[in-house]
């Protein structure tokens, strides 16, 4: 359904008046019972939708709130709920998160998608008493219970849980071609949120995928929320993600104000660890992290004069009768060395999605390339099982084949990169093993978001999400 915004403000639908829509009176209610948060309704586009390519009841795409015929015929709890619901789908950017969400991983279900955003909102809202949640809504306590035998309140639930995480934990979708069953088990969320990945960029590109047979969790989720209106449409302003950073902060300000104005009475249990994220990318750390190390830093050179001494001739005042006076030898700088070294290590031991492991190896060599750096790349797990030397310019990171298994030991593979003096060292590992050497070389821990808990033993840690 793809229906055009109105040309009147924000929250009109035309020549009707101002809120004249079939939410009018759900918004009114919001906004006598939380004030703060309920008006976060008024800072989104809501409209009516009658076509054959309407919702029978509502939806949304990030931006507008659409009603369709079969809203108005609800009791007007159910009505309030349900805006309610749209409402904090816009304010948490859930459209716009499965964009960016395909954007990284390829290709994403859905189906699976809106009812992790769902069991979230729903979760939020389910603490008042004067709206009304439609049968079947699926809570993110209950979701966790059945998925992932987790067990816990719900306010730790949605303290501990966002979007992102929740759909890679839950979708443990079979790849293709695979029909043993994914590579992650059913006892461990980290390693479950592994397989959330998904087709190659082309498929995801081109909106053609193939069907996906449902591991365990996805089966369980799906099963849940057969009955839950799929209301996420596709994002109104997915031409300009470059925009979506700034809304994203935006509509965290407005979120954390409202919530605080409300109080208990707010539309939100707690400050969802679901608040839209404003984090920088981690390829732009990066590049910025790797630029620093990498970039030839300037030396005294007592073998080559300065350039103010060349222009002088090594003389003062030189228009002066005799030639005037003869400068002190000043020193000129020169480069530490003439190839930037750069190692990375990659940890094989089973914890690295390969989707992941791609985009890392891609943003690695255009880094590469672009400084002129000459880049060694040691693979292993407890052992040092390969070693390739890529001269400036020529590193290929994504031919190579990052297999293995077992445990880790940061050791070997620390020691060995330490034998070609690199000005920069980065570790791509989920943390998870031993180490008994520090390198004299800085080191840049490169981890997945589900290992953001983990501490290195020394360097920096660079989260990949």
């Amino acid at each position: 359904m793809h229906a055009s915004p109105p040309a009147s403000p924000p929250g009109t639908t035309g020549a009707d008046g101002l809120y004249c829509h079939r939410g009018t009176r759900a918004i009114q209610t919001l906004v006598e019972f939380a004030p703060s948060s309920g008006g976060l309704a008024l800072w989104m586009r809501h409209l009516d939708v009658d076509h054959a390519e309407a919702p029978d009841i509502a939806a949304n795409d990030g931006a507008t709130v659409f009603y369709g015929p079969d809203f108005a015929s609800l009791p007007g709890a159910m009505q309030t709920g349900l805006v309610a619901h749209q409402v904090l789908h816009v304010a948490l950017r859930h459209p716009q998160r499965l964009l960016e969400l395909r954007r990284l991983v390829g290709e994403v279900d859905d189906e699976l998608f809106n009812v992790c955003a769902d069991a979230i909102v729903n979760s939020s809202l389910s603490h008042l008493s004067w709206l009304e949640l439609p049968p079947g809504s699926v809570l993110l306590e209950d979701l966790l219970s059945a998925t992932l035998n987790i067990r816990q309140s719900v306010e730790k639930s949605l303290l501990e849980w966002d979007l992102e995480r929740l759909y890679r934990a839950l979708d443990d979708r079979r790849p293709r071609g695979d029909s043993r069953g994914s590579k992650a088990g059913a006892g461990s969320a980290r390693e479950s949120s592994a397989t959330g990945a998904g087709a190659g960029d082309r498929e995801a590109e081109s909106g053609q995928t193939t069907a996906r047979e449902d591991g365990e969790r996805a089966a369980r989720a799906r099963a849940l929320g057969a009955t839950i209106i799929r209301d996420l449409l596709p994002a109104a302003d997915r031409e300009r993600p470059e925009a979506e950073a700034e809304r994203s902060r935006e509509w965290r300000e407005r979120i954390v104000r409202a919530h605080a104005g409300d109080g208990i009475h707010s539309l939100l249990r707690e400050l969802l660890a679901d608040l839209p994220k404003t984090r920088i990318p981690w390829e732009q750390l990066l590049r910025t992290q790797l630029a620093r190390g990498l970039s030839l830093k300037r030396e005294l050179s007592w073998s080559r004069p300065s350039r103010s001494y060349l222009a002088n001739r090594g003389r003062l005042g030189r228009g002066r009768p005799g030639g005037g006076l003869r400068m002190p030898w000043e020193p000129g700088f020169s480069a530490t060395r003439a190839v930037a070294r750069l190692v990375v290590m990659v940890d094989i031991s089973g914890s690295i999605d390969h989707p992941l492991l791609e985009r890392f190896a891609s943003e690695i060599d255009a880094i590469a390339r672009r400084l002129e750096a000459r880049v060694v790349v040691i693979i292993g797990d407890d052992r040092v099982t390969d070693t390739r030397v890529f001269e400036p310019g020529r590193s290929n990171l994504k031919g190579l084949r990052f297999e293995g298994g077992g445990g880790t030991d940061f050791t070997p593979l620390l020691k060995e990169a330490e034998r070609y003096g690199p000005d920069i060292g980065v570790f791509l590992t989920d943390l998870d093993g031993r180490v008994d050497f520090s390198p004299r070389f800085p080191v840049l821990w490169a981890v997945p978001l589900v290992c953001a808990s983990m501490r290195p033993p020394f360097g920096r840690k660079l989260l990949l999400d």
